[in-house]
């Protein structure tokens, strides 16, 4: 199993920037297509961005993309989320999740087909 570790959450303004990473130990994470999720109090999950394996495919959700970057540094065991042009409708917690069960996949989109996820960075818009 692979073990997920978020940081770099916090308290930003409107308009201001945050990174978040993501370790991975355990298994090989390198292998695995993973992504970024969040959720705000009262409303579902939802995927905020994904990336294959290998990190050549990406996929953003409408309202993030051109905001948000997705990338992996697969030497380092690493996932990292660049959050830009932030708004207060971005506070949520963050997940990154790891697609375990299923080598060398493209993005997928979906919560349920993750089965890897770390415990959440809480990130806070003001306005």
């Amino acid at each position: 199993q692979v073990r997920l570790a978020e940081s770099g959450g916090g308290l930003v303004q409107a308009g201001g920037s945050l990174r978040l990473s993501c370790a991975a130990s355990g298994r090989t994470f390198s292998v695995y297509a993973a992504g970024w999720f969040r959720q705000a109090p009262g409303k579902e999950r939802e995927i905020v961005a994904a990336i294959s394996w290998n990190g050549v495919n990406k996929y953003y959700t409408d309202s993030m993309k051109g905001r948000f970057i997705i990338s992996r540094d697969n030497a380092k065991n690493t996932l990292s989320l660049q959050l830009n042009s932030l708004k207060p409708k971005d506070t949520a917690v963050y997940y990154c999740a790891a697609e375990c069960r299923n080598l060398n996949s493209d993005y997928v989109r979906a919560a349920r087909d993750y089965d890897c996820w770390g415990q959440g960075t809480q990130v806070t818009v003001s306005s």
